[in-house]
């Protein structure tokens, strides 16, 4: 289960300082989430589009990703006309989809496309411990940095555990059924789960202490504001700027 592309090229957008490409995502998914217009935000997803073409992230980890988005939208769009009101736009026996409705879903999953696709571009081009240290020097709290890189390092060890403690159960002869005992035996799972969780993070602070760890995580690559990322700064404000004019003109 990997969480962030890992990519060999390096592109226009890796070169961009992290801390620039945070602060653009951000702005871009709060700018994108107050917008109702198709057309600003098909633009929008246009645009999104090129970005993650300049990433290079566009590989079959995020057609999944995408894959796994688009089916909540279809579903949104078949159930959230069906509560709509005003002109019907299909009529199946009893059931109304209606216009609004329609709109509505539709501007939803634009919305959702276009904040994956740029944030899989900016952020997830990062390598995870210079997106923490990133975060931290942009004024978010050093403890929340440290349990994001921590759940970036071990979430895998985590995964790796219960597929272990799930072939333990299958080789025991264990079929998941719709019964008392499956529902006991997953509330096991869980429990094992969480206490060689809790052994695990003990040794690794006592492994920490013993190496001198001092509450800080030191990046070798020390972040610099170099000219291409003012003037990636000022394109993305009159990128926004120009999607805002087609929102609101």
């Amino acid at each position: 289960m990997i969480i962030f592309d890992a990519t060999n090229r390096v592109t226009f957008i890796h070169r961009i300082d992290p801390r620039a490409r945070v602060v653009c995502a951000i702005a871009f998914a709060v700018t994108v989430c107050f917008f109702s217009r198709v057309q600003a935000l098909c633009v929008g997803l246009a645009g999104s589009l090129v970005l993650t073409g300049f990433a290079h992230v566009g590989n079959r980890r995020t057609l999944k990703r995408i894959g796994a988005l688009n089916l909540f939208t279809l579903v949104l769009l078949a159930l959230l006309p069906l509560s709509g009101t005003g002109d019907v736009a299909l009529r199946l026996g009893p059931l109304y989809w209606h216009r609004d409705g329609i709109r509505l879903a539709t501007v939803i999953a634009l919305r959702a496309n276009a904040i994956l696709l740029t944030c899989l571009s900016l952020l997830g081009t990062i390598e995870p411990t210079q997106l923490g240290a990133a975060l931290n020097r942009l004024g978010v709290s050093s403890k929340l940095t440290r349990i994001f890189l921590f759940m970036i390092r071990y979430i895998e060890v985590l995964h790796e555990e219960y597929h272990r403690l799930r072939d333990a159960m299958r080789l025991r002869g264990f079929r998941p059924r719709c019964d008392r005992h499956t529902c006991r035996t997953f509330g096991y799972l869980v429990g094992m789960l969480l206490v060689r969780s809790f052994d695990r993070a003990e040794r690794i602070v006592e492994a920490m202490k013993c190496r001198g760890f001092n509450g800080h995580f030191f990046v070798l690559t020390p972040f610099r504001v170099m000219g291409r990322d003012v003037a990636t700064a000022i394109a993305w404000g009159v990128y926004l700027a120009g999607l805002c004019w087609l929102e609101w003109r």
